[in-house]
C-alpha cells in the first residue's frame, strides 16, 4: 500500500468524468488501499480517485471519530435527497481552504462494494455531506462551484 499524490485545483484531471469500474481487479483493489491509505493520511474523510489522477468511478469516505469505519463505493449514484444544511467544507484537493456550502441533509447511495456487490447506503449531515461532495468529484465538480460567499482560510478560522 501507498501514498499517492494528491492533485489540487487547477489540474485538469479534478475537471474530467470518470469512467465506471466493470470488473474488480488486484490494480483496482490496490487503488482503494491506497486511496485509504492517502486519505487516512491526510486527515481528510473522503476521497475520489480523480484527486489521486484516475479517472474512475471509485470514492472511499470514512467520517468516523476513530477513523476505523471505511466506506467504499464503486459507480455510485444517488437515488434519494432530503433535507438541507449549511455548513464549512473542504476538500483535499484545495488544501488550508473552507467555504460555506449548502447540502442535502439525508442521501441515499447506490453502489457495489469491492467485492462488486449492490449496496444501498444512507447517510445524515457529515455522511450525507461526504456522499455529494466524493461523487461531484466523479464528475468533474469541486465544491467551490458551490461556495456561499468566497473561501477561507483554515488558519483563519483556527484563530478566531
Amino acid at each position: 500500500m501507498a501514498i499517492r499524490n494528491i492533485r489540487t485545483m487547477g489540474d485538469a484531471v479534478l475537471t474530467k468524468t470518470a469512467k465506471a469500474i466493470t470488473e474488480m481487479n488486484d490494480r483496482t483493489q490496490e487503488l482503494i488501499d491506497d486511496m485509504l491509505d492517502t486519505m487516512y493520511d491526510a486527515q481528510g474523510v473522503g476521497l475520489a480517485a480523480p484527486q489521486v489522477g484516475i479517472l474512475k468511478r471509485l470514492v472511499v469516505i470514512d467520517v468516523s471519530m476513530e477513523a476505523d469505519s471505511p466506506i467504499i463505493l464503486i459507480n455510485p449514484e444517488i437515488i434519494e435527497m432530503d433535507g438541507e444544511q449549511t455548513g464549512d467544507e473542504g476538500c483535499l484537493s484545495l488544501p488550508g481552504k473552507v467555504g460555506i456550502v449548502t447540502r442535502p441533509n439525508y442521501v441515499k447511495v447506490k453502489a457495489l462494494d469491492r467485492n462488486m456487490k449492490e449496496q444501498i447506503l444512507e447517510g445524515e449531515g457529515l455522511l450525507a455531506r461526504a456522499f455529494c461532495h466524493e461523487i461531484d468529484h466523479l464528475d468533474g465538480h469541486m465544491y467551490v462551484e458551490k461556495v456561499e460567499g468566497k473561501l477561507y482560510n483554515t488558519s483563519d478560522l483556527e484563530e478566531e
